[in-house]
């Protein structure tokens, strides 16, 4: 017998939650390095213009189908159109949305995976079991496995609980305890040698690179991506909202939760990897750009770290614990997507979909693990440049112009009787069905070409 359909018992839990799906590791490992090479705060400035000119009317696309709907990605975009051949498209793009999803869980969990053997290896290291943290840190399949094995785990803890007292309860508990520990983290990096070089990079603009197309290209992806767009989990969210809830407000909160921890982060990566260079670690390839966010991750800051000797094992353990929080609030929403579908629409329980949802996902994550050169890549560059941008398109046409205005207008005046006079309402319906497409058209031909 299929569970029945939760909702999120307050506003801050559902913010919490959909802010939580957002921040992941992207936020705060991949915007603050873009930043620093993109003109510092000219691209801070052009990714906060970006998020609100096209992030949030994309996810207010998603977030007003699932409330309107309360059903799962692969019924919502189905039911909207009134003719068959389009609400087949509609379930296609929803199957498309669950197995992009799916296919960006498999490798996160990898990726999380080292997070949490990361936060793990420093204080075993401390207390003397150095061959076991030394395990931890060093790439091979056993430990990648066992790894991305106990995330998984993790994240399906969570989901078995289901929208109340699993995904609203531990995102109003891992959420408080992200931002505080990012807020330390970043005020005490802030004190040390070199933190201010890195500061200054991060806040002065280099207005010469405003006008460089790979500034707009980057800003734009990173504000689109930064709001876990495209791939359903914040249309599921949305499906789990109260009807009493005002949607554009909601959404703007969420927007600004996710946005404002990316900024926070800046204050965090840039000042720390400054620290790093100062004390002689390299920060830098040949071409005098900065290294790559995952070497910067899981190289360069775990020899600050050393550097350090009794703090760096807490610094260590606090930051890579913070990285874990972030993979950990994505990944719940990113399964909640397709154990919903099994849920309302093969009439599974909650524990069976979770099982069965979670256990594919982890054998196939398992697969990437074993072909790590082949298919780690393959997987990231399918799911994250080709098919979340796509499917982002899909999303806005099937809201702009597939979703007939009269019922859009009932669904804003659930709660808002005068929702035809505001402005969201004179705005936001030609915004998604004409600029928004275009706009993440642009992130697709990018990504393509």
């Amino acid at each position: 017998m299929a569970s029945p359909r939760g909702e999120f018992r307050s506003r801050l839990g559902f913010i919490l939650a959909a802010a939580g799906s957002a921040v992941g590791l992207g936020n705060i490992w991949g915007f603050p390095t873009q930043a620093a090479s993109n003109g510092g705060a000219a691209f801070l400035i052009t990714y906060l213009l970006l998020a609100f000119v096209l992030a949030y009317p994309a996810l207010m696309a998603e977030l007003l189908i699932g409330r309107h709907t309360h059903r799962n990605m692969v019924m919502a975009l189905g039911s909207l159109p009134k003719r068959n051949a389009l609400a087949s498209l509609g379930r296609l793009t929803g199957i498309g949305g669950l197995i992009t999803a799916s296919m960006i869980l498999s490798f996160y969990a990898i990726v999380a995976g080292w997070m949490l053997g990361f936060a793990a290896s420093y204080p075993l290291s401390a207390a003397g079991m150095a061959s076991t943290g030394d395990w931890l840190v060093t790439f091979s399949s056993p430990r990648n496995l066992a790894l991305m094995l106990l995330f998984m785990i993790l994240t399906m803890a969570v989901v078995l609980g289901g929208v109340e007292d699993g995904i609203e309860r531990w995102s109003r508990r891992l959420m408080p305890l992200l931002i505080a520990t990012l807020t330390a983290l970043a005020l005490y990096v802030l004190t040390l040698e070199g933190a201010l070089t890195g500061l200054k990079i991060y806040l002065l603009p280099d207005f010469e690179k405003v006008l460089s197309g790979d500034l707009l290209i980057d800003a734009l992806g990173s504000a689109f991506f930064s709001l876990s767009l495209g791939v359903g989990t914040m249309l599921i969210y949305g499906s789990y909202l109260s009807d009493a809830e005002n949607v554009p407000s909601v959404g703007a909160q969420v927007a600004l939760v996710d946005v404002g921890i990316a900024v926070l982060a800046g204050f965090l990566i840039l000042p720390a990897m400054y620290v790093a260079d100062a004390r002689g670690v390299p920060i830098f390839n040949d071409a005098g750009g900065l290294l790559s966010e995952d070497t910067l991750i899981f190289t360069v800051l775990p020899a600050l770290f050393e550097t350090m000797e009794g703090a760096g094992t807490w610094l260590a353990t606090a930051f890579f614990a913070l990285m874990s929080i972030a993979a950990l609030t994505s990944s719940i929403s990113m399964l909640e997507v397709p154990v919903a579908y099994l849920i309302e629409r093969h009439d599974l329980s909650r524990r069976n979909a979770t099982l069965l949802a979670g256990g594919v996902i982890a054998g196939f994550s398992a697969l990437i693990v074993l072909n790590f050169g082949t298919l780690f890549g393959w997987v990231i560059t399918i799911s994250t440049r080709y098919s979340q941008p796509a499917l982002g398109i899909l999303i806005c046409i099937f809201a702009g112009w597939l979703w007939q205005r009269d019922a859009l207008l009932q669904e804003l005046k659930k709660n808002d009787v005068d929702a035809e006079q505001r402005l969201f309402w004179k705005i936001w319906p030609l915004y998604v069905k004409w600029l928004c497409p275009v706009i993440i058209g642009v992130i697709l031909a990018q990504s393509v070409l």
